[in-house]
């Protein structure tokens, strides 16, 4: 009978082990629906802000608008950021294109605030109660926001 040696048993009983310890990478999670809202808030506050300083009969309208949906960008970023803490380790939230957006009109900023509302209320029954309150308070502000503008 031929003698086996400790060392080929070792290594006939590690070779199994080998794959076990290496695991495999875990898929990066899905985009935070927060963060698209969060863009498209800060577009809608872009174009506001342009139309603002291209037609002065719309300008404390318009900059209202571009004060609140920075507000709603802020506080969506905020709350991305907080879920999903950025890699890096400076807070500046990310920026939209190096572009300056076309002034909105009256009827594209009612559009695009329509817009804004019907995505939150369609997130609101698929996120936490806490984040849920979040898009509740986007949508009701895009509505004022919309009935003031029209």
């Amino acid at each position: 009978m031929k003698s086996v040696s400790r060392r080929a048993v070792l290594a006939v009983l590690a070779v199994p082990l080998v794959p076990a310890c290496t695991a495999e990478p875990k898929a990066p999670p899905p985009p935070d629906p927060l963060a698209a809202l969060a863009e498209q808030a800060r577009k809608d506050a872009a174009a506001a802000t342009a139309l603002a300083e291209s037609n002065p009969d719309l300008a404390a309208i318009a900059g209202e608008v571009a004060k609140a949906r920075t507000a709603h960008a802020t506080a969506l970023q905020a709350e991305v950021d907080r879920m999903r803490p950025p890699k890096t380790t400076t807070s500046a939230p990310p920026t939209s294109s190096g572009a300056k957006p076309a002034p909105a009109t009256k009827a594209t900023m009612v559009e695009a605030l329509k817009a804004a509302e019907k995505q939150a209320g369609e997130l609101i029954t698929t996120v936490s109660r806490y984040r849920a309150g979040l898009l509740g308070s986007v949508a009701a502000g895009c509505a004022s926001l919309r009935e003031v503008v029209a």
